[in-house]
């Protein structure tokens, strides 16, 4: 079993405290660190623009620029987002961006990307929210387009929300001419490309599309609802016949491993309302490593789960992430 981790990014207020601006961008930088110095496989940001689960006048560092940063600050650790939105960036430029980030980061990219699923952020900064078929089938076409631009020359695709590198234009000098393909260069580093990591159980439209391209599924859930999802994720796989274990089994959990009284006091000088420490609660995954540890083991050998993405509410605050790293980890690796 592998293990990642989330870096305080802002997002569920975990920069609260810290003077805004460079100090908030240097606490997300210096977990990332941290993430790498404790033996992590992997550290990861959300890809969204303000708070939850209330919009406040709080910091959210944007996932791509902060990914770009944190891969010049780092040197062996892997980068994910958990994940990319797709409504918020046009493929083609978003298979541009992270080639360039596979680059700065000498081939340590991971690549998450999803349909979208929070209306009231791409309503505020913009974007149509579409119903969930249109997301999806826009999520399947931009998948197609990134993996195209990463390996391709020169690219072409015509779909039914995308066009890339088609039709009539004038070039630099004013002259008409045909496309013949859009360029994407510099390449990913690392061959044939980077990792791509979909997120999403939708059952009928989501796992079609991870069975057909991804390397990495992420969804979670009880025990038994990760196994019925593997199951219907096989089942799309079998349909466009492709091997089930081609595909990596992950999901992310909410942790914090400290008794009932430091987690009210964590979570209370942390910001949160009332209300709000006791939603994180809810969401919190046993708090002792052994019975952690056990939960992990069950998952892993009941429903296939070999990658754990671990969010730590108490980031800078308490120390979940190093006891995390020194005593659950090695038990399951």
């Amino acid at each position: 079993m592998k293990f990642g981790a989330f870096t305080p990014q802002g997002w569920r207020l975990d920069l609260l405290g810290y003077d805004n601006g460079f100090e908030q961008y240097k606490a997300m930088r210096d977990g990332a660190l941290e993430i790498e110095r404790l033996g992590y496989d992997s550290v990861w940001l959300y890809d969204h623009f303000h708070t939850v689960p209330e919009a406040l006048t709080e910091a959210t560092f944007e996932v791509w620029t902060s990914t770009a940063a944190i891969a010049e600050a780092t040197s062996t650790i892997r980068l994910g987002q958990m994940c990319g939105c797709n409504i918020y960036r046009p493929p083609a430029l978003l298979a541009k961006m992270t080639s360039v980030i596979d680059c700065i980061s000498n081939g340590r990219l991971d690549f998450g990307l999803g349909a979208g699923w929070y209306e009231h952020e791409t309503v505020a900064y913009g974007y149509d929210f579409e119903r969930p078929a249109l997301r999806i089938g826009q999520l399947d076409e931009a998948v197609q387009i990134i993996q195209g631009m990463w390996t391709e020359d020169h690219f072409q695709f015509e779909g039914r929300h995308y066009q890339i590198g088609v039709g009539e234009v004038k070039d630099y000098s004013g002259k008409p001419t045909s496309l013949k393909g859009a360029i994407n260069h510099p390449k990913p580093i690392q061959n044939p490309h980077p990792p791509l990591w979909i997120a999403g159980g939708g059952e009928q439209l989501t796992l079609k599309t991870v069975a057909r391209y991804a390397d990495y599924s992420n969804f979670g859930g009880s025990l038994e609802q990760v196994q019925h999802k593997n199951r219907v994720l096989d089942k799309h796989c079998a349909d466009v016949g492709r091997d089930p274990g081609h595909i990596t089994r992950t999901m992310n959990i909410n942790v914090m491993l400290a008794t009932d009284s430091e987690i009210e006091r964590l979570l209370k000088e942390s910001g949160r309302s009332p209300d709000l420490v006791q939603a994180v609660k809810k969401m919190l995954f046993p708090q002792e490593p052994q019975a952690l540890i056990d939960r992990l083991a069950e998952y892993k050998e009941k429903a296939r789960i070999d990658y754990v993405i671990c969010y730590f509410p108490d980031f800078g605050k308490g120390d979940s992430v190093g006891r995390f790293a020194e005593e659950v980890a090695p038990a399951l690796r």
